[in-house]
């Protein structure tokens, strides 16, 4: 097999793929173009978003050339793919705003340099399609009956699926045709949701241009216990500081289940393969260093070493009674609220430990509320200076979430 392609499977990448001998045959006689695309309708990529770009990253390395395809143009319609309801439309502003952030984002994880990395739009040859010419041309390759016969539609018919959205996969088809005709794309990579996507795409080039191309597809990431990899309470691991900071990223990883070190430390790292699963075969303190190890690494790729090493201080001195309680989340009060007292329950809320003075009641009639290592026992609790430390204190909502409160001048 072909070496990245190799690389590819050995971390646990490859779900499935349209012909994987043909593929490997055709990129060792030399580097092969491929694109992933991801449609612009948040305003922040999240770290299940990033897998692909995982394997871009290593492809890439291995000398081939990757195209991150923005969907400025697809997101206007929205893809049914995995999508449980009709996804809600956005403003084209919002989604040209969204777009400009994705890609400043992935720049610094994958840089782009229009060599071997380039970011595309499919907005410029989608905007100002014409409708009678683009069935005329690209919908006359398409059977319905095909169409209904891929899990992704078959999932939405039964809760109700929209025209505009059953629009969707010629769209997708069509960048591809487009990314081989101004690249000489090859191959498409993806989530495994996008299979029926990308088989369309594979037969439309054939269709047109007589070529064949490929289509490979990785997992839907999912944690041991079988949830969706990076959900949190919040919702989702968002790559923007402003929605989850550092440090909650770097936590999300320190995290995760014993079980799940390994596949993380091979999906989320360039470390090498061997110690990925020299680290995941830790047991007990040594494991928990392992988790350490996958949660600086992730951290510092997405966000900087810098702040890795915040986030790692800030977590030692949360959890192992060192580094900087500094970097921790601070929230400021004022001098004279202390002096008045400060309600237990709007200090969580503050603290952002509580999303409701009722979500912090429960905490508290839970146990899982503390300052300074000290329960709080009742929800009726004031809190005063007397529980300020060095002009500080230190809250936990359960085990593994820390909130410093400092008095303001």
């Amino acid at each position: 097999m072909n070496k990245a392609l190799a690389i590819l499977q050995e971390r646990g990448f490859v779900q499935q793929c349209t012909d994987i001998e043909q593929l490997s045959k055709i990129m060792d006689e030399g580097p092969i173009t491929f694109y992933i695309g991801v449609d612009p309708t948040g305003p922040s990529l999240h770290i299940g978003h990033m897998v692909p770009f995982f394997a871009l990253r290593h492809l890439r390395d291995a000398g081939h050339k990757g195209i991150a395809l923005l969907g400025g143009g697809t997101a206007r319609i929205g893809d049914p793919s995995g999508k449980s309801e009709m996804r809600k439309l956005i403003s084209y502003e919002d989604i040209d705003a969204n777009t400009e952030r994705f890609i400043r984002q992935l720049d610094r994880f994958v840089g782009f340099d229009n060599i071997h990395t380039i970011a595309a739009n499919n907005k410029d040859w989608l905007a100002n399609l014409n409708y009678i010419e683009f069935l005329r041309d690209i919908g006359r390759h398409f059977s319905v009956n095909r169409m209904l016969s891929f899990e992704a539609y078959k999932i939405r018919l039964e809760a109700g699926l929209s025209f505009i959205e059953f629009n969707y996969q010629l769209l997708q088809s069509y960048d591809f045709l487009q990314l081989y005709k101004r690249y000489n794309c090859r191959l498409q990579i993806g989530g495994d949701d996008q299979w029926g996507n990308i088989v369309a795409g594979i037969e439309l080039i054939r269709r047109v241009e007589g070529v064949e191309c490929f289509g490979l597809t990785f997992p839907l990431v999912m944690t041991s216990d079988g949830k969706k990899m990076g959900k949190t309470e919040k919702g989702a691991l968002y790559l923007d500081p402003a929605m989850t900071s550092p440090y909650e990223f770097f936590q999300y990883f320190r995290n995760v289940s014993d079980a799940d070190v390994e596949k993380f430390l091979l999906m989320f790292t360039f470390l090498p393969t061997e110690e990925c699963r020299k680290l995941g075969a830790l047991h007990d303190a040594e494991l928990n260093s392992a988790k350490e190890r996958l949660a600086w690494e992730v951290t510092a790729l997405i966000h900087g070493n810098k702040e890795a090493d915040k986030a790692l201080a800030a977590a030692r001195a949360a959890f192992s009674g060192g580094g900087d309680a500094s970097q921790l989340p601070t929230t400021e009060i004022s001098k004279a609220r202390f002096e008045e007292g400060i309600g237990a329950l709007d200090l969580f809320v503050e603290a952002g430990l509580a999303s409701s003075k009722s979500d912090a009641r429960r905490l508290v009639q839970q146990g899982g509320a503390s300052i300074n290592g000290i329960k709080i026992e009742s929800e009726k609790e004031t809190i005063g200076f007397a529980q300020l430390v060095d002009g500080a204190m230190m809250l936990r909502a359960g085990k593994k979430r820390v909130a410093r409160i400092i008095v303001k001048a």
